[in-house]
């Protein structure tokens, strides 16, 4: 089968097309013919080590130091099954299923072998391929810092970065969580958030939010650009910061935040199952969550689609379309 490789970290010319063997699964998994994938900020930066503030010799020993262990990435999926081990009961060949590897990724690929168990749920009927492979990354991503949160209904949420991919997906979960929602994003992208469930919108480029008195009870940071110096004082009593991309610095600070005051820092990485990506599907199937599809490209140009991502301009997800000459 085909899939690219990237043997060294670095640009998106160190993506290479390789022929690889085909998967064959085991007795608990599927085999499923991957039929469309993304490219995220989480390829990227585990790509090219760009990473936060204190956090890249920990990437170096965790990804591999010298050189990627898992030369294959991708978090995201959909596409069919093709084949079922002896003991799998959920799924059998032809279902059409999507799937989140998370760490494990893999899914720059015609195939991949997913644990029955794993982070893999039927495909919601009213959307595409496309669509599908774009729901788990930053849908559980979004859903899993709400939770942590706490998010209720009737609270002002604050979301910086609203039309990335991770944001997109915020917006619209807080609006299902009955929230009150404040955007932030570029000129270009605020008719898109008003879109989404946003009842307020802030360009970036015009205004700065921490400079204009409102305060949140909940402000999700996206993008890294709002650190606690910078949105403390934009917080509620009770208020949280939830950090998506948190510098070791920030990090650092979450004991001391718990022990001095009311407001709470919450990062680390991000945990979905396959029950996050049932919830998802069901609120895809409902018409209340769908993912924003900026760029398509063929899988022979994900290199392209790397640069785009890089530029970090892009608008909701990318996705990297495949095809099968069977």
């Amino acid at each position: 089968m085909k899939a690219i490789v990237y043997e060294k970290y670095g640009p998106p010319e160190v993506l290479q097309l390789k022929e690889i063997e085909k998967p064959t699964p085991k007795d608990n998994e599927v085999l499923i013919k991957i039929h469309a994938t993304t490219v995220t900020s989480g390829d990227w930066r585990m790509r090219s080590l760009n990473v936060p503030t204190g956090f890249r010799l920990i990437m170096r020993l965790v990804l591999g130091f010298s050189k990627p262990r898992k030369p294959i990435l991708g978090t995201e999926l959909a596409g069919v099954v093709e084949s079922v081990g002896k003991d799998v009961r959920q799924f059998k060949a032809g279902d059409s299923v999507f799937a989140f590897s998370d760490a494990t990724m893999g899914c720059h690929a015609e195939y991949k072998c997913m644990p029955e168990d794993g982070a893999m749920a039927f495909k919601p009927a009213n959307l595409t391929y496309d669509e599908a492979a774009a729901l788990s990354f930053g849908g559980t991503t979004a859903l899993d810092f709400f939770r942590k949160g706490k998010l209720q209904r009737g609270e002002k949420v604050l979301v910086n970065g609203a039309s990335g991919g991770v944001g997109t997906a915020a917006v619209q979960l807080a609006r299902h969580f009955g929230a009150e929602i404040t955007g932030v994003c570029s000129t270009a992208n605020m008719e898109l958030v008003r879109s989404l469930g946003a009842h307020h919108v802030i360009d970036y480029t015009k205004e700065d939010f921490t400079q204009k008195g409102a305060t949140y009870d909940v402000i999700i940071d996206t993008v890294g650009t709002t650190p606690l110096s910078r949105s403390k004082a934009s917080l509620k009593d009770g208020g949280r910061l939830l950090m998506i991309l948190a510098g070791l610095p920030d990090m650092l600070k979450i004991p001391w935040m718990s022990m001095t005051g009311n407001k709470k820092i919450i990062a680390g990485p991000a945990t979905g199952g396959a029950e996050d990506l049932r919830f998802l599907a069901a609120l895809a199937e409902a018409g209340e969550f769908k993912p924003i599809i900026d760029r398509r490209y063929p899988f022979e140009q994900i290199a392209e689609a790397h640069r785009y991502v890089d530029s970090g301009r892009k608008k909701g997800n990318v996705i990297i379309t495949l095809k099968h000459d069977n």
